[in-house]
């Protein structure tokens, strides 16, 4: 996967890049949207090599996967966006997901990233697609809801706790761009 928009450049992770993923998923202000629970912290360099290897596993089927978000301006990785089956996934829902480092927050990079995410997942003919957030994530529901992802309540699967769902399908997505 190597797909480019305006200001970025979405593809997988390299290993000389685990510096910068520790960087990011060492962060509380990061990780506390991720996942159930505590924040877990990433603690050194063979996690952040071992994540790249996890996020390599997870994209070798299209258009599933987890990629590097790089700024083109910069060189720098912003931060990572995924397209991912859900945890427990009743009927093979897909989420949408990113993180970034907090350096990158207020760009519109998560925007723009999870855009061309969704026209590459809805061009390999995914129905619908999700985002989950923490109740209190508001950033990242706003991030949704530019993107056209409409509220769908509150739901308590797929994660230990409720997650504030939205979601798009691929026929609001085209006709949202034409």
């Amino acid at each position: 996967m190597d797909i480019r928009t305006e200001r970025l450049r979405i593809r997988p992770w390299r290993h000389d890049e685990a510096q910068r993923l520790l960087d990011i998923q060492s962060r509380v202000e990061v990780m506390r949207w991720l996942g159930d629970g505590e924040p877990v912290l990433m603690r050194d360099l063979d996690q952040a090599h071992t994540r790249i290897e996890t996020y390599a596993a997870r994209s070798v089927v299209p258009p599933l996967g987890a990629w590097a978000v790089e700024v083109l301006e910069t060189g720098q990785v912003a931060g990572t966006v995924l397209l991912l089956t859900v945890p427990n996934a009743e009927a093979g829902e897909v989420e949408i997901g990113w993180h970034l480092h907090p350096d990158s927050w207020r760009h519109g990079y998560a925007t723009e990233a999870a855009g061309a995410v969704l026209g590459h997942g809805f061009g390999y003919g995914l129905p619908e697609v999700l985002a989950l957030t923490h109740l209190d994530n508001g950033p990242s529901q706003a991030v949704a809801r530019r993107l056209g992802l409409r509220s769908r309540g509150v739901v308590d699967k797929w994660y230990a706790g409720p997650s504030a769902l939205f979601a798009i399908t691929a026929e609001e997505w085209r006709a949202a761009r034409s």
